[in-house]
């Protein structure tokens, strides 16, 4: 009896030599051209007619790995699919897949030429570049940014985050922002694993806060730090007083201007050009606050809130520095009150992690849950304002002391 399969064995193919189909069987045909190469086709029908699918040269695949595939090309055929027009699927599926496909190096030069006009000067850019060329790039540089988890992410900053907290954590957040940005380019998918609400913040909080209390008040002694900071006479005590209620940047605050601030509404709005995210941003401020501004427009003789000695110019950070040197306090500084503010949020207060990082102009969330969300939890920002305000005032302590001389 004739055999339908396994018609031919190895000795008999490499003997061959006649141009021609040679049949092994089950579809599957050993093809000699005139030129003498010899390579593997599987023969099958469809409804347009007989089609030949090349399976691979005799040189690369051998009779059994050839058999193996007219194997799966009948079970295809079976299931009712065309194996020519599967290959051709697969490979367009393929190519699609590497154009998406990018390393976590181009994500992140991409993302700082996209948003190099945001940032307030050219050395903030130069210090993302430098920042990842130095802890990311080793690690991670030359990974497709799908393949980035939270084991790669621990890897990067498990080294320096004792030694060096603060760039350890803006290492970790430019890495969240670039895999934002690649979520959104549909380089990647999933939770973005250098995220730290509720999550690497399980793993580094600890030495964050140590950090960061080097140069940052601890907010229970704030109370009494702003009973000593109303003796100050001066306008650069108002300006830090100020500061630390609205919970400003220092550059934010000490360049306020009168135009800027609406008594009514009690409501302050630094234009885009002086707001490091080059977005507008509108504080609420408090009573305690507006008990500050109430005084000194009573004074008033420059388009700033805290003029300088130099006409029109506002006062300078060193001259908040001084104030607080003159009370001692030299081991701290006027940013750090921002850290202070946000310990007493997460510690203190019940505010949502949001409404607390909007109201130190931070960013919020993922860059698609910040799609969605446009507002900017104003009346909720106020009301922490308030309690804010209410925690720095002891009873019979709100009261603004004379600004006297500058």
């Amino acid at each position: 009896m004739r055999r339908t399969l396994h018609r031919l064995n190895a000795l008999t193919v490499s003997r061959l030599t006649e141009p021609g189909m040679y049949p092994d069987g089950g579809n599957l045909y050993l093809a000699i051209s005139k030129a003498g190469v010899k390579s593997w086709i599987f023969r099958y029908r469809v409804a347009s007619g007989e089609r030949a699918h090349g399976l691979g040269p005799l040189h690369t695949v051998s009779l059994k790995q050839a058999r193996e595939r007219a194997l799966a090309c009948r079970q295809q055929r079976l299931d009712g699919i065309d194996p020519i027009e599967a290959k051709r699927a697969a490979r367009t599926e393929a190519a699609v897949a590497a154009a998406k496909t990018a390393t976590f190096r181009e994500c992140a030069e991409r993302y700082i030429t996209a948003h190099r006009n945001d940032w307030s000067n050219l050395r903030h850019a130069r210090q993302w570049s430098t920042t990842l060329e130095t802890y990311v790039y080793p690690i991670i540089g030359e990974m497709p940014v799908r393949a980035v988890d939270l084991d790669l992410v621990v890897k990067i900053l498990e080294p320096i985050w004792k030694a060096k907290t603060t760039t350890a954590s803006r290492v970790r957040g430019r890495i969240e922002s670039v895999l934002d940005w690649a979520t959104v380019r549909g380089f990647r998918s999933g939770e973005n694993p250098a995220r730290w609400k509720g999550h690497l913040e399980e793993l580094f909080s600890s030495g964050k806060r140590a950090a960061a209390h080097l140069a940052a008040l601890d907010y229970r002694d704030i109370s009494g730090f702003m009973v000593e900071l109303r003796q100050q006479e001066g306008i650069a005590a108002r300006a830090l007083e100020f500061t630390i209620l609205t919970a400003a940047r220092t550059g934010s605050a000490i360049g306020a201007q009168w135009p800027e601030i609406d008594f009514g509404a009690r409501t302050w709005t630094v234009p885009a050009e002086r707001m490091k995210t080059r977005r507008e941003h509108r504080y609420p401020f408090s009573e305690a606050a507006t008990a500050i501004l109430a005084a000194l427009w009573e004074t008033r003789s420059s388009q700033f809130i805290f003029p300088g000695v130099q006409a029109g110019r506002p006062i300078s950070e060193g001259a908040l520095r001084l104030v607080l040197r003159g009370m001692g306090r030299g081991d701290i500084t006027t940013h750090g009150f921002r850290s202070t503010f946000r310990d007493w949020a997460a510690e203190v207060s019940n505010f949502p992690h949001e409404v607390c990082e909007m109201a130190l102009t931070h960013t919020v969330a993922s860059a698609v849950e910040r799609a969605y969300r446009r507002g900017d939890l104003f009346e909720k920002r106020r009301q922490l304002a308030e309690a804010w305000a209410r925690y720095c005032t002891k009873p019979g302590t709100a009261k603004v002391v004379s600004i006297g001389g500058r």
